[in-house]
C-alpha cells in the first residue's frame, strides 16, 4: 500500500480523505488538521494530527491548502528530500519549498463540502521534478480516477482560467439569473431543464456550435428589450459585454 499524508482540512481535502479511504491502492498514514473535530468524521481519530512535528514521513505528502498558505506549510514540514506536492490549480511547483521533492497533484473539479462526487471521472493533473515520482503520483491518482494527465504548470494555469470561465463565472450567472426569477415571482426551476440541456450539449458539439439565442443571431430587437428591460447597472453590464463577445467570436446566421 502506498502510504500518503493529507495535509489541510478544507473542502478539496476532506473529499480526498473520502476518496482514498476507498481505495484499495493507497492508505492514509496521517491527516493534518489544526482542529482534530474538523475532519474527525472522516478518518480515525488517532490518525489525525494538530502540530507539524508530528507529521511523519510517508510515500507522499499532500498539501491541499488555499494557495497563499502553500509556501508556508511546505517550509514548516519537518523532513527532507520526501514527495511533497500540492493541490493548486495555479500555483507554480516552484512554490513548494526545495528541501523536499516537488510535485503537483490537482484536481480539476469544483468541491463543496455537503456535496458528493464520482472521483473516478474527475480529471487529475500531475507534475513532478523525476520520472519515479510522476510514476508514483500516477499510480496514486489511478487508484481514485480513470483520467490522468501530465500538465505543466503554464500548462496548468491556462486550465485554471478556462475552468473559471467555464465553471465559477457561469454558476455566477446562474445566480443573477435565480435573482431575476425571484425579483418577478418566478421559480429558478424552471429553468433547471435549459441549464442541463446547455451543459449536455457539448458532449456532442464544441461551444461554438452549439451557441444559440438573440446575440448569435443579432437580434437587436430582442437584446434591446433585454437590456430596457434589467434595471440593475451590473446585470446590464454583464449582459452587453456577453452581447458584444459572443457577437465577436459567434457566428453570423
Amino acid at each position: 500500500m502506498i502510504q500518503i499524508t493529507i495535509i489541510g482540512s478544507g473542502n478539496v481535502a476532506q473529499h480526498l480523505i473520502k476518496a482514498f479511504s476507498k481505495s484499495k491502492t493507497v492508505e492514509i498514514k496521517q491527516v493534518f488538521s489544526r482542529k482534530k473535530e474538523t475532519v474527525q468524521h472522516l478518518i480515525d481519530f488517532e490518525k489525525i494530527v494538530t502540530e507539524y512535528n508530528e507529521i511523519q514521513t510517508a510515500d507522499l505528502h499532500i498539501i491541499a491548502v488555499s494557495d497563499n498558505a502553500i509556501a508556508g506549510v511546505s517550509e514548516q514540514l519537518p523532513f527532507n528530500n520526501q514527495l511533497v506536492v500540492h493541490t493548486s490549480g495555479t500555483s507554480s511547483i516552484e512554490l513548494l519549498n526545495g528541501k523536499n521533492r516537488r510535485g503537483v497533484f490537482y484536481p480539476l473539479q469544483t468541491f463543496s463540502k455537503s456535496k458528493s462526487l464520482d472521483f473516478s471521472v474527475i480529471p487529475f493533473c500531475l507534475e513532478a521534478e523525476n520520472t519515479a515520482d510522476f510514476k508514483l503520483l500516477e499510480t496514486v491518482a489511478k487508484s481514485v480516477s480513470t483520467a490522468v494527465y501530465s500538465i505543466s504548470s503554464e500548462q496548468r494555469k491556462a486550465l485554471h482560467v478556462a475552468a473559471v470561465f467555464v465553471s465559477n463565472f457561469t454558476n455566477h450567472l446562474y445566480h443573477l439569473g435565480q435573482e431575476i426569477c425571484e425579483e418577478n415571482q418566478l421559480p429558478f426551476a424552471i429553468l433547471r431543464p435549459l441549464i442541463q440541456e446547455t451543459a449536455d450539449k457539448i458532449n456532442t458539439l464544441d461551444p461554438v456550435d452549439a451557441q444559440t439565442g438573440p446575440a448569435i443571431r443579432h437580434d437587436s430587437n430582442t437584446t434591446d428589450a433585454h437590456l430596457a428591460f434589467l434595471q440593475d447597472k451590473n446585470k446590464k453590464n454583464i449582459y452587453k459585454i456577453l452581447t458584444q463577445s459572443i457577437q465577436d467570436n459567434g457566428k453570423k446566421l
